[in-house]
């Protein structure tokens, strides 16, 4: 590192910090108000509240790392170059790559920050923040519910195709951790009934490595006719065969958004598995997390062609340009997003698309500006 490039990282660095923190900042008064009444309502104490938010900030990350590099790279790249310092060096025959090396080291940095957020802190966020949101609300229902209807989720089904099984609950409560008014339907490899067990309740217990059922009856079916052959009444029935795991089960229907890589890569591989068309946008919202692991060198190629452009032009100029072409990262996203779910593009390459559009932009600008 030579003089200049301490020079540019002490003022890039300064910027950057200050950007991040005042956006944190900003991201933390939007939770704020969105939450606050919402866990008051449920009881939430001070101590709940710094924990709720010390889990949630993790979450926002990823999402303010390249806006801040964006941010910071136009102030501090457009002040230097209004200080012809950028001239001067690139008068020494100094290349605009080599000026901007700096630039490119913190954003391949930037880039193993960004997946290593999204592989396991920001997972780890959504699920603690969601767990911390889901036992206030248990907390406060268990003051007026009976604890079978306290988280309860109701209608939940579950189609196993690979073991033949088919799951249905009236309800079933996160708190409890058991499902209630339970039916489990055995089929043949021709979809045909063979075996339905109804439950008054059931529950995993990972313990024994199985189900546990409790007071209903196992139902007999000859899969020709389709005629019930013989009832079974039992007051507890216990099945190792079925290693169904409930929290799989109640993430079936989230949105995509709302769950994290690791459960969206779980429930990718169970759509697929059974041969779901449900699987595309939670593909391409999976894909799309590794994806971004490419935000801040893009965010770099798109931010150094317009901060450093012709001394004549408005530096608003450049920002606005850069921002402009920010946002179609966006645009293509859900370009390529309505061509995934219509089946017009792999999910994998709807999810890559964006990400592999705006780095060509970035870099075509880059060269034509050398």
């Amino acid at each position: 590192m030579n003089t200049y490039d301490r020079h540019l990282l002490r003022e890039w660095l300064q910027i950057l910090a200050l950007v991040l923190v005042a956006m944190i900042g900003l991201l933390l008064m939007q939770v704020l108000y969105d939450d606050f009444r919402t866990l008051n309502d449920l009881g939430a104490r001070p101590a709940d509240f710094g924990v709720y938010f010390f889990v949630t900030l993790p979450g926002f990350l990823g999402q303010v790392l390249r806006i801040a590099l964006l941010i910071s790279l136009l102030f501090v790249l457009g002040k230097l170059h209004r200080a012809n310092e950028f001239i001067a060096l690139r008068a020494a025959g100094v290349s605009l790559f080599r000026i901007t090396a700096p630039v490119w080291v913190i954003g391949v940095l930037a880039c193993g920050l960004t997946w290593y957020l999204n592989a396991s802190v920001v997972p780890w966020s959504v699920e603690e923040s969601r767990a911390l949101r889901e036992n206030l609300q248990y907390r406060f229902q268990a003051k007026s519910q009976t604890e079978d209807r306290v988280g309860a989720v109701y209608s939940v089904g579950f189609d196993n195709r690979a073991a033949g099984r088919m799951w249905f609950f009236n309800r079933y409560s996160q708190f409890t951790r058991k499902g209630y008014g339970v039916s489990l339907s055995e089929l043949d490899p021709q979809r045909r009934e063979q075996r339905r067990i109804i439950a008054a309740e059931a529950w995993h217990d990972a313990d024994r490595g199985g189900w546990v059922f409790r007071q209903g009856r196992e139902l007999i079916f000859d899969p020709e006719s389709g005629e019930m052959v013989e009832p079974r009444p039992f007051a507890e029935l216990f099945r190792s065969d079925c290693d169904e795991d409930p929290r799989l089960m109640l993430i079936i229907d989230r949105k995509p958004g709302d769950l994290s890589f690791f459960e969206l890569r779980r429930l990718v591989d169970y759509l697929k598995s059974i041969g779901s068309p449900k699987v595309v946008p939670y593909e391409v919202t999976y894909f799309g997390i590794l994806a971004d692991t490419l935000g801040p060198l893009i965010v770099i190629a798109l931010a150094v062609p317009f901060a450093v452009s012709g001394v004549r032009v408005n530096p608003a100029v450049g920002v606005s340009k850069s921002i402009g072409l920010f946002f179609m990262y966006y645009i293509f996203s859900n370009l390529a997003s309505s061509l995934a779910s219509k089946g017009l593009m792999e999910p994998m390459l709807a999810a890559w698309f964006p990400s592999l559009a705006m780095a060509s932009i970035g870099v075509w600008l880059f060269v034509r500006l050398r």
